[in-house]
């Protein structure tokens, strides 16, 4: 059984290793900032994910498990959230492509300041 675990372990580990070296490939080669973000929070999450479970099958212990929770949550919580101020930011900076928008939800934002009131 400890060899099913640690067979187990190593494959997690590869997943995850793969998935984050895809992210960090996606975030050099894309062009856009859209794509990047794409890159940099989707395949990343998963793959730390999957890494964290692979340390968790390997070491087999509860304190190691109660460390490893909020490492994930944590992640889950910030990725996306820091993914879309950097989206939001680059909008407004005028960085993305916007004939590659299908719906452009913040024009009407954008033609207005923040600080006007209207």
């Amino acid at each position: 059984m400890d060899a099913m675990l640690d067979l187990a372990a190593m494959i997690l580990i590869l997943i995850g290793a793969l998935l984050c070296l895809t992210a960090a490939i996606g975030v050099l080669r894309f062009r856009d900032v859209p794509t990047r973000l794409h890159a940099a929070t989707k395949p990343q999450v998963l793959g730390l994910i999957l890494i964290c479970l692979a340390i968790a099958l390997s070491l087999r212990s509860w304190p190691v498990v109660a460390f490893l929770v909020p490492v994930v949550l944590i992640q889950l919580a910030t990725a996306p959230l820091s993914a879309h101020m950097v989206g939001r930011q680059a909008y407004r900076n005028g960085t993305i492509d916007e004939t590659g928008l299908f719906v452009d939800e913040l024009a009407e934002s954008k033609r207005t300041p923040p600080a006007s009131g209207g």
